[in-house]
């Protein structure tokens, strides 16, 4: 079949733009197959620079585009790692801004509404809400115009390498240091969000320890799991993340926690594997 004109020259358009965008690249096929891609230090340091300066003129959604670009070329483990980084801290920036993605909607604030009933409406959490329109307090007024995610938010926690990804409908969104048990103590398996506390006691055998207790090891706060006694909480020594010392519960630093817990609603997907 025969295009028409006005559409080779689309076509035309549109890959000479994509060329002046894209780094110079060099291909190599392996055996299998795949193609791998290679950037030179000094294209990837310009890449970098570009990117910044997206950032810096409120640009972040293209931002975002260039560096799982980037992500798709054949970098070193050290450079792999910075993008990968900045990416996620991007990801944080546009999440808990107005920005609207293909994740989130535009609400608009009906007569009777509060956080809690809209948060409740599209399964995500009061905090998010704030977060995202850049909200002092929980009054709002009908005609506001919101920014709600509409995510699927999902946990996978790898034990052995002590580390927890968020995932924002299925793609992961942040990656988090944490701390679990040696062997068998930290479970395998699939599990939910069944609790949120903020400041939680701790209720030990004998004793029980209040919120800010120096003995209370659950930290800032509390992701009950369905498995119960298990979860994931802040901690009283942080130190010890990305160690083996838990008696089975996931640790994170108190910070990382609180912007979980902000993220996350209740019936969340928490799975734990070994690997």
């Amino acid at each position: 079949m025969v295009k028409p004109i006005w559409f080779l020259r689309a076509l035309s358009v549109i890959t000479f733009s994509l060329c002046l965008s894209l780094p110079h690249l060099f291909a190599e096929t392996t055996g299998a197959g795949e193609v791998h891609y290679a950037i030179s230090a000094a294209e990837l340091k310009n890449s970098l620079a570009e990117v910044q300066e997206l950032i810096s003129q409120g640009e972040l959604l293209e931002a975002k585009s260039r560096y799982q670009t980037l992500l798709q070329y054949d970098l070193g483990v050290e450079d792999r790692n910075s993008v990968r980084q900045s990416l996620e801290d991007l990801n944080l920036k546009i999440l808990f801004s107005p920005i609207l993605t293909p994740d989130s909607l535009h609400y608009t604030v009906m007569e009777g509404d509060s956080l809690y009933k809209i948060a409740e409406r599209h399964h995500t959490t009061i905090d998010l809400i704030k977060k995202s329109n850049h909200l002092q307090g929980d009054l709002i007024r009908p005609g506001m115009e919101l920014k709600v995610s509409k995510a699927v938010y999902s946990i996978l926690i790898r034990k052995s390498e002590n580390k927890l990804i968020l995932y924002s409908d299925e793609e992961p969104l942040k990656t988090y240091p944490v701390a679990t048990g040696e062997g068998v103590r930290t479970p395998i398996g699939t599990f939910t969000i069944e609790s949120k506390l903020e400041n939680p006691v701790w209720f030990r055998a004998g004793a029980i320890l209040p919120a800010g207790s120096p003995e209370n090891i659950l930290g800032t706060r509390w992701l009950g799991f369905s498995l119960a006694g298990y979860g994931i909480h802040g901690t009283t020594d942080p130190d010890t993340i990305g160690q083996h010392v838990t008696q089975g519960c996931v640790r994170m630093r108190n910070e990382a926690v609180e912007e979980l817990y902000s993220i996350v609603p209740l019936k969340t997907k928490a799975t734990i594997v070994e690997a």
